[in-house]
């Protein structure tokens, strides 16, 4: 089936001067208006600008092919295929353009627009009204925009290992109760997306603390929720129990949240010869034949030295089966990690695939205020936040969106038309 062009596609002209208008002369009007422009921002790039322009001129070129009545038919599916994945580019954009003619038409009434008499001011009133709403829209459609640009991720749709640890410092008890903290507000999102929430491995900590924690964590969408997660989370704050607590005095803190895909369609071989099993005495809670068996295991891949162990099960094969998951999911990540870092050698990242062993937020307890040093996002009520409801969610959100646009600057700069690919579609 062949796609009709949109209309604005066969007005370069037109076309130029509303990337420049929409990316950029309104841009002032939304931050009059009081609204969040980042979007906006970095659509204003001249990379970015010159990306979409090759997107959409490509799109048109496109249609004028798959006219040819002589494409044979591998060819005719190979840029159907292409036309339908630039089609999400195509029609977001005149979305956005569409919104942009809408607002500059309000805006020219309010101008021509007196309050001379009640008739006057009432209509003054709506017009403004609708301005507002499509300022709102614009917002919306500008993030839309950006997303069909940048290319999703492949572990989005995945489940997920989640592991938290203990930081270690003087006051050791502050890190493991921060850890069973982070530990419970995962939990909390999880129940909050209606995610199920599987647990591997718990080693408890005096205190009522926590050492280190493994979890399954699977549902809709659950690794791109999770993955900017990963990192160095530092608490502050004057301890309420343990050794610490008796100086009261504000102590500093670390844990550690591991985030590993677990893609459904990755088969990871493994070599016998190249693991080492070992089966111990279960450490944690479970009752008395759990602990009282060697029903816990340990797995060594010999070659990288990767370790995975579980215990929370009285049946040696079901840990044994389950820390075989956790261990193929932290070789995979290891793998996806190494690929990264080759891509991005020349530029440093700023979220999403930064070394998970580098400080991400800071919770800091005295001052009731979490900041996410890779934005710059600061929220307050941190007791609230740490429920692990609509607080975080809205966090992990901002993240969301800082990656997308760092994401699109990024293939702006650094592909050429011929390499570069937009969102794909769904089949």
């Amino acid at each position: 089936m062949i796609l009709p062009p949109c209309d604005f596609l066969t007005k370069t002209p037109v076309q130029e001067k509303l990337l420049y208008y929409a990316f950029s002369a309104s841009n002032s009007k939304l931050s009059q208006a009081g609204y969040h422009t980042k979007s906006g921002d970095i659509l204003r790039n001249e990379a970015v600008q010159r990306y979409i322009q090759r997107l959409l001129e490509e799109y048109k070129q496109l249609g004028k092919r798959l006219q040819n009545g002589f494409l044979n038919d591998a060819d005719r599916r190979v840029l159907n295929r292409r036309q339908a994945d630039l089609s999400f580019v195509a029609n977001a954009f005149q979305s956005t353009e569409n919104a942009f003619k809408d607002l500059a038409e309000v805006q020219a009434l309010i101008q021509n627009t007196t309050e001379s008499n009640a008739e006057d001011k009432q209509m003054l009133e709506l017009l403004k009204e609708e301005q507002d709403e499509i300022t709102k829209k614009i917002e919306i459609l500008k993030k839309k925009l950006i997303q069909t640009l940048v290319p999703s991720d492949a572990n989005d749709s995945s489940n997920v290992i989640l592991e938290v640890a203990a930081g270690r410092t003087t006051g050791g008890d502050i890190c493991q109760q921060f850890t069973r903290e982070m530990f419970d507000m995962y939990q909390g999102f999880a129940s909050y997306k209606n995610w199920h929430f599987d647990i591997f491995n718990y080693t408890p900590a005096e205190y009522g603390g926590l050492h280190h924690a493994a979890v399954r964590i699977s549902g809709e969408s659950v690794y791109r929720w999770l993955k900017f997660e990963g990192g160095t989370h530092r608490v502050q704050r004057i301890p309420e129990v343990g050794l610490s607590s008796r100086m009261q005095r504000i102590h500093t803190g670390t844990m550690t949240v591991i985030v590993l895909p677990q893609p459904d369609d990755v088969d990871i071989h493994l070599d016998p010869k190249d693991l080492r099993i070992d089966t111990f005495r279960s450490k944690g809670p479970g009752g008395q034949s759990v602990n009282t068996t060697d029903s816990a295991v340990r797995i060594v891949h010999l070659p990288t030295g990767t370790v995975a162990e579980c215990q929370q099960s009285r049946s040696q094969l079901q840990n044994k089966e389950t820390a075989m998951r956790v261990l193929k999911a932290r070789l995979y990540q290891s793998t996806v990690g190494r690929q990264t870092e080759e891509r991005h050698v020349a530029r440093k990242q700023q979220v999403g695939t930064r070394s998970q062993s580098e400080r991400i937020r800071t919770y800091n307890f005295s001052q009731d205020r979490v900041t996410d040093h890779r934005t710059g996002y600061v929220t307050r009520d941190i007791k609230e936040f740490m429920r692990g409801g609509e607080a975080l969610e809205e966090l992990i959100s901002e993240l969301q969106e800082h990656g997308e646009r760092e994401a699109l600057l990024e293939l702006a700069e650094n592909s050429s038309p011929r390499r570069s690919e937009p969102r794909q579609s769904e089949e």
